[in-house]
């Protein structure tokens, strides 16, 4: 890793271009009226943060950007553009929507308006196995995508010297009522809901391993006595991405709170 991001520094090796990515911190209340998120562990055999502990979310699909817009609910995409800053209405449209479905097909969260009576499972089963797509799904059962429950939260990118990289859109989602979370794909195991400052200190302690942003949110979030709270006062909009720095002969990745962090390069969001 160390070789690759001093070569792709010194312009000897090309960046991989980002892909579009959406994810989503699903958030309920405690019995003592606190706050927890929901963590599923990714299996160890995958190509992209195999073993690590994650958020619900994924690749954005380029037919996430042609939901019509009778099936969207909430703030517009020319609205969520431009809460996420640097974003156009096409953008926003796909993140937006492949976060629903990504949700919908990791765990069975379905946020949607319209019918108070959810898909069956074999909807889900073939939205995820791409049989059917998530327009036709709400179609067919007279919902809409929800954006209403939606709070912005980040934008993160990854580091230029990585061989996958993606802009991923960091949201964050107060559980529908009626709905509970459930390892739903061979992606993951091991689903839990967490308080986001005892997940802290156990990735901090080697219990629960997780990527630097993963981290990072819980960290924010846990900063919120209450969901309510955690949803009408999200941090200001950032794009982020980990940087690296040389230290005693090492090279180190470091975080936007470190003393040594560069700054984010204009070029990361290529």
């Amino acid at each position: 890793m160390a070789a690759r991001a001093a070569a792709v520094a010194a312009g000897e090796e090309p960046a991989v271009p980002l892909e579009p990515a959406a994810t989503v911190v699903l958030v309920r209340p405690t019995a003592d009226g606190g706050v927890e998120a929901y963590v599923q562990r990714r299996h160890r055999g995958l190509a992209f943060a195999g073993g690590v502990y994650a958020f619900p979310g994924g690749r954005v699909d380029p037919a996430d950007a042609d939901l019509p817009d009778g099936l969207w609910g909430g703030p517009s995409p020319a609205e969520w553009a431009r809460r996420f800053a640097e974003a156009d209405e096409s953008q926003a449209r796909a993140h937006v929507a492949g976060l629903v479905r990504e949700l919908y097909e990791e765990t069975g969260v379905l946020l949607a308006q319209g019918s108070p009576r959810l898909p069956a499972e074999s909807d889900r089963v073939a939205v995820a196995e791409g049989r059917r797509h998530l327009r036709e799904v709400l179609q067919a059962h007279g919902l809409r995508v929800d954006t209403d429950v939606l709070t912005p939260w980040a934008r993160w990118v990854t580091p230029r010297f990585e061989r996958r990289r993606f802009d991923a859109w960091f949201f964050l989602a107060a559980l529908p009522r009626g709905q509970q979370p459930r390892v739903a794909t061979a992606e993951s195991h091991d689903g839990r809901w967490v308080r986001p400052a005892e997940a802290v200190a156990a990735a901090e302690a080697g219990e629960m391993p997780m990527l630097p942003p993963t981290w990072w949110t819980l960290r924010q979030v846990a900063e919120a006595a209450t969901v309510e709270q955690a949803a009408a006062h999200p941090p200001p909009m950032v794009r982020y991405t980990v940087g690296w720095t040389r230290r005693d002969g090492e090279v180190l990745l470091v975080l936007p709170d470190d003393p040594d962090y560069p700054g984010l390069d204009p070029r990361e969001g290529t």
